[in-house]
């Protein structure tokens, strides 16, 4: 740690001492419950604030303090405005960092986990975090994942859960899949092993049925969240309009579809593509030859450990293999040659494409390395306004390829046209721009019966099958006839067995299955043996819903109250790291919508605004705890006290800059804290004191900080609301040193304005200055005070003179000056007239009070 970190402060000027004053705060706020939201009869405004709750893997580091002190920031801000405030505090803590510490050690990942919470709560409490500790949940409780197994079913039931067997992500490592959120450039998020494709039968949530809401209803949160993450959202959701087209497959009696956003170069299809990990590629592949199913297999086997990422680079050089069949172009009848190239993949739109090398990059690359045919059908030289330009045809009355593009056709430049213009060699498309001819492509595929209009996505269904132990197992059976029924609701919660004394090491299949009596059950509905799913869920749905817990966490009858929900959901301000934009958030948002459409809440949106906090790095890299730059929470409170943690992450930089701690400065906020402790202390004016008397600069001081500080926390301009608490500390201390002194109603003002503002960033400090201000506790709940309008109107204003944009001059003058007068007091200023001399004035700016321009020439 650094030195500017690193400076015990025993005690804080004279009398309790920095961890004194902590212990005893603390103790008032649990012994009290200070911070318990008021219940039905409050008829206060609510406000619900809400952090991204931990995963307790070890103890937090400085990355949850900064996200956390934001947190409370907003909480005490609201109960200061005079608001009923829910702030809950929980754990995400099934997942596999505690399965695999309790594989190392040999233990039960309870153990790892539920002590690793434990150290959270108690850092959190000494940090001064002002949850409403009555309303705490742990995902990895039979009590919290029976809701789970709840919500499970009721996706079930609405057609929404459902089993298929597909291509998966699978970490070799952790020997799980994964959804495609949880592959990072190729690699798993958790421990950082190369992903490979493996064939599974799992467990989906369809959320692709609700990828237009998803979508559309990011606009009702412009404004509120990031536009970063809404465009993130956007991206990953991935909507594209065009056609699907059904193509026939010699041979086969199936047509095969593919979706297309450009049915209108259909004519300039020379070749079709097949992923090579599709069923498709596999069935056609099964009727070639004995030397091209060979290579065949060869290339599948090669593409299985390439990564989709690493597939859709538009620098890899291309490669495939030709299947020996053909497909046939329903809009003229053309055989296109059927090959496998893994550019294509096989659970994007149907897992084909019709190629158009002209006017595809991917396709023209493929086309010139197996030297394929690239047929032009955009002359995007055409202007596409206008009159429709003659098509000229040859002695067949086949249109001839305009002249202009002899110089720039793709087969010769490489390039692919890409761009606007007019359809050429297509038949009845010939002249119409690319809009009026994907409209009439569609109209004549729907009258032939071989396409239709349509929508893609690049959002997949949510793959929530892992094979691992620690998390909520699956509810449901598996009966020796082949259905699949649902654990009966009087049975749920189904609970995890003990792990002690069993083999938690991953194998490739979950460790459930190998436990018999756990797997055995019986069929619900004829009593015959049957099978429990062997998988438990994806953590991203404990999280995607957990704020609806804290509605009523301690029940068993309902997994939220309707009635509390109504009060309190969804949530007004919600905190976290931009690194949850897609994973936790879109699960979250669907979650949501689900929940409507069942009747269960009244709301589509989970969160209504979002603040996220950048990174505390440590020497330039992101904290981390395999690589041994690690501060953790707790550790970083120990010299400095809580308050001053507080405030030194507080004041490093705005809230969404990442911020090195190495950099922060937890001595000069030591200093800042003792500096406003002896504020307090030296006031000498009684309590009962009217504070309409007194030093009128230090008033408008106290008085411009209450006026702008709500609109400094409701910006988040966190660190700027410290800077001028530390100012107004220091105008404090000049005026009790100086004047009228300690006994001055002013002081007694700033110091109790600075007491209530302080207790957003060092609750600590302000409890203890607002008691030794002669009042009762608590200072988180005194209503913020008003600035009085009188005292923000300045009386002078510093006036600045210009001559040809070069400052010459500052006047100071009454802030409620007219232009005439600023205008005749600058011409006035012998600073003013040097500058001017006889140079004749052609232009005067007069912007009162602040700006006077004199535009001179000569």
């Amino acid at each position: 740690m650094s030195e500017k970190n690193s400076s015990p402060v025993e005690a804080v000027d004279e009398g309790l001492s920095t961890h004194a004053i902590q212990t005893k705060w603390q103790e008032y706020w649990a012994e009290n419950a200070t911070f318990q939201a008021g219940g039905e009869d409050d008829t206060r405004p609510r406000k619900y604030v809400l952090g991204m709750f931990p995963y307790p893997s070890g103890d937090l580091h400085m990355g949850h303090a900064e996200s956390y002190v934001y947190v409370d920031i907003v909480a005490r801000f609201w109960r200061h405005r005079g608001y009923n405030v829910l702030n809950p505090i929980g754990w995400d803590s099934f997942g596999l960092p505690a399965e695999n510490a309790a594989i190392q050690r040999g233990a039960d990942p309870r153990e790892w986990t539920y002590a690793n919470i434990d150290q959270h709560k108690k850092s959190f409490r000494e940090y001064g975090s002002s949850y409403d500790w009555t309303r705490v949940l742990h995902t990895s409780d039979p009590e919290y994942y029976r809701w789970n197994q709840w919500l499970f079913q009721t996706l079930y039931e609405r057609g929404l859960a459902y089993r298929k067997d597909s291509p998966v992500n699978w970490c070799p490592n952790d020997q799980t899949v994964l959804a495609n959120e949880q592959v990072v450039d190729g690699h798993c998020e958790r421990c950082g092993a190369e992903v490979i494709k493996k064939k599974l039968t799992q467990w989906y949530f369809k959320i692709t049925d609700y990828a237009d809401r998803l979508l559309d209803d990011l606009n009702q949160l412009e404004g509120f969240w990031p536009h970063k993450v809404l465009q993130m959202q956007r991206n990953w959701i991935g909507r594209s309009v065009g056609a699907d087209v059904d193509f026939t497959i010699e041979g086969r009696d199936e047509p095969v579809t593919v979706f297309t956003t450009r049915p209108d170069t259909l004519h300039g299809a020379t070749f079709f593509v097949v992923a090579p990990d599709s069923d498709l590629a596999a069935e056609l592949a099964a009727d070639a030859s004995a030397e091209v199913r060979e290579r065949f297999d060869a290339y599948l086997a090669k593409v299985q450990k390439t990564t989709e990422i690493d597939r859709q680079a538009t620098d890899r050089p291309k490669t495939g293999v030709f299947l020996e069949r053909y497909a046939v172009n329903p809009v003229n009848g053309e055989r296109l040659p059927i090959w496998a190239a893994d550019y294509v993949l096989a659970d994007y739109g149907h897992g084909a494409v019709m190629a158009v090398p002209a006017h595809d990059q991917r396709d023209l690359d493929f086309a010139r390395a197996f030297d394929l045919p690239v047929k032009v059908v955009v002359d995007t030289t055409a202007p596409i306004t206008g009159a429709m330009p003659v098509i000229e045809v040859d002695d067949d009355g086949v249109p001839i390829e305009p002249e202009s593009l002899d110089d720039q056709h793709p087969a010769q430049t490489g390039i692919a046209l890409a761009g606007e213009g007019r359809l050429v060699n297509s038949g009845s498309l010939n002249g119409l721009s690319k809009r009026n001819a994907i409209a009439r492509i569609i109209q004549e595929l729907e009258a032939a019966g071989t396409g239709r209009a349509a929508k893609n996505y690049r959002l997949r269904d949510w793959l929530i099958s892992r094979q691992r132990f620690w998390g909520t197992p699956i509810p449901m059976i598996h009966t020796e006839d082949g259905r699949i029924v649902p654990v009966p609701e009087d049975q749920l919660p189904l609970t995890l067995p003990d792990a002690k004394g069993l083999d938690l090491a991953p194998k490739g299949a979950s460790p459930l299955g190998a436990m018999g009596d756990w797997m055995a059950t019986t069929d619900p509905e004829t009593g015959e043996p049957a099978l429990r799913d062997p998988d438990t869920m994806d953590t991203f749905v404990d999280s995607s819903w957990y704020f609806l817990r804290f509605m009523s966490p301690n029940s068993d009858a309902v997994a939220f109250d309707p009635a509390e929900t109504a009060r309190w959901a969804p949530v007004d301000t919600y905190i976290g790291g931009v690194e949850h934009a897609i994973l936790h958030l879109l699960y979250a948002r669907f979650i949501t919508k689900v929940l409507f459409d069942a009747g269960l809440i009244d709301f589509t949106e989970p969160f209504s605004s979002l603040i996220n906090q950048g990174m505390v790095l440590l020497g330039g890299s992101k904290m981390s705890k395999s690589k041994g730059n690690l501060v953790e929470f707790a550790s970083s409170m120990v010299d400095p006290g809580a308050d001053a943690t507080r405030v030194a992450l507080t004041f490093a930089g705005p809230v969404e800059d990442d911020i090195d701690w190495n950099d922060v400065s937890t001595t000069g906020a030591q200093k800042f804290l003792a500096r406003a402790l002896r504020v307090a202390r030296d006031v000498a004016s009684p309590v009962d004191v009217l504070f309409k008397d007194g030093d009128r600069d230090l008033r408008r001081a106290t008085h411009r900080l209450l006026a702008d500080a709500p609109g400094l926390v409701e910006q988040t301009k966190f660190n700027v609301l410290v800077a001028r608490l530390m100012e107004l500390v220091n105008v404090t201390r000049k005026t009790i040193d100086s004047g009228a002194g300690a006994a001055d109603p002013a002081v007694r003002e700033a110091a109790e304005t600075v007491a209530v503002v302080l207790d957003l960033v060092a609750p600590h400090t302000a409890e203890e200055m607002w008691e030794i201000l002669g009042h009762e506790p608590s200072v988180g709940l005194v209503p913020w005070r008003s600035a009085d309008p009188a005292l923000l109107v300045e009386d002078s204003i510093t006036a600045v003179v210009q001559v040809n944009g070069k400052v010459r001059a500052q006047l100071e003058v009454p802030a409620r000056i007219g232009e005439a007068e600023l205008e005749e007091l600058a011409r006035a200023d012998s600073r003013v007239i040097r500058s001017i001399g006889d140079k004749e004035i052609v232009k005067v700016i007069v912007r009162a009070p602040k700006l006077v321009n004199f535009a001179v020439k000569g």
